[in-house]
């Protein structure tokens, strides 16, 4: 069996993050008897000065993108459209509010060292488009936790600290350095670099062309 490794960098408040790794894992699940897969998870934040209260987040992108909030919102009524299609909970994407990631970032790293990486980015991917709850809250991560079934007074301890920030940080400046300004981005056996929310045909392709080219 081939083993591929797939480095994903991306941030929480990513909504196309959440739709590519959704359409990945479809793709993967259809080479399952072929490709083992290692899937590591890399921090990116989209607004690292954010602080203070969030704002709504239609006028938020519309400013940001120099785009009317009507524009805004027809964007992202067509991301829960392709969400409900792929099974991931965009309910309420266009309640949310803008929010720092980082916390959230340290609390994934500290997943991954219980095995439980994917699960707790897909646990924020759910409360933050899903739910519009505020994920840079320590009350709502230490709820992610819960749902994983994870230690919630470790993890306490870890929000409480500054661990994992210096991993977080390398992250993001490792990526950037490699020339990562968008996201997701996905790096394929540390060597080939696929940027954006492939379908998951393109995936299934684009997975054997490496493989076979990698042997």
């Amino acid at each position: 069996m081939n083993n591929i490794q797939i480095d994903i960098v991306s941030d929480i408040a990513c909504p196309w993050c959440a739709i590519g790794y959704a359409r990945l894992q479809r793709a993967m699940a259809q080479l399952a008897a072929e490709y083992k897969f290692t899937v590591q998870w890399h921090a990116f934040e989209l607004n690292p000065e954010h602080s203070g209260p969030g704002e709504p987040i239609l006028p938020a992108l519309a400013k940001k993108y120099g785009r009317s909030e009507e524009e805004m919102r027809a964007n992202q009524s067509n991301m829960m459209t392709i969400a409900t299609d792929l099974g991931i909970n965009f309910e309420n994407i266009q309640q949310r509010l803008t929010c720092n990631t980082f916390d959230a970032h340290r609390l994934v790293k500290w997943a991954g060292e219980q095995g439980q990486q994917t699960a707790m980015k897909q646990a924020l991917f759910e409360v933050y488009f899903g739910h519009a709850m505020n994920v840079s809250d320590h009350a709502v991560l230490l709820g992610c936790v819960e749902t994983l079934g994870l230690d919630s007074a470790a993890a306490k301890q870890v929000l409480e600290s500054d661990q994992y920030a210096a991993a977080v940080r390398e992250d993001e400046a490792t990526y950037q350095q490699a020339g990562v300004t968008s996201v997701p981005a996905f790096i394929i056996n540390s060597k080939y670099l696929i940027s954006g929310a492939q379908e998951s045909d393109a995936w299934v392709k684009a997975l054997q062309e490496i493989s076979a080219e990698s042997a």
